[in-house]
């Protein structure tokens, strides 16, 4: 956690907040998913550099995962996993969407699987190279 020595004010930049929480491994993975409009703060876009407050709400999405988080404590540094998790306390919503998300990605079927080993014969790519042609038009 932070000590009050430093300005007297309780916050601290996105950016190294998403870091010291752990949410990303560095501090520019942290900036260009703020940029890429993957983190909301209070429910609006912001910028690397905005202040995080106690009690502010953080949407972050991770993948096809969001979890929504109130901030608890505040951090300039990067700690153990054990205080990174004291810092934040995600809401019970967030944590049940998420189970529910986990379990349909579970269930779903899996993707196409290629049957076939190796790469095309050389039969193979010209029934390619002709079915292809017939979509472009070419002859």
């Amino acid at each position: 956690m932070r000590d009050d020595d430093e300005n007297g004010d309780d916050r601290v930049r996105l950016d190294k907040w998403l870091w010291a929480a752990r949410f990303f491994k560095t501090r520019s993975l942290s900036a260009e998913a703020i940029d890429g409009g993957k983190i909301n703060l209070n429910g609006e876009r912001a910028k690397p550099a905005k202040p995080v407050k106690l009690g502010d709400e953080i949407r972050v999405q991770l993948g096809q995962f969001q979890h929504v988080v109130i901030v608890r404590g505040l951090s300039e540094r990067r700690g153990p996993a054990s205080v990174a998790q004291t810092m934040y306390e995600e809401t019970e919503a967030s944590r049940a969407a998420r189970a529910r998300l986990a379990e349909q990605l579970r269930m779903a079927p899996a993707g196409l699987v290629y049957e076939e080993k190796g790469r095309p014969t050389k039969r193979d790519r010209r029934e390619i190279s002709r079915f292809r042609k017939g979509f472009d038009g070419e002859r």
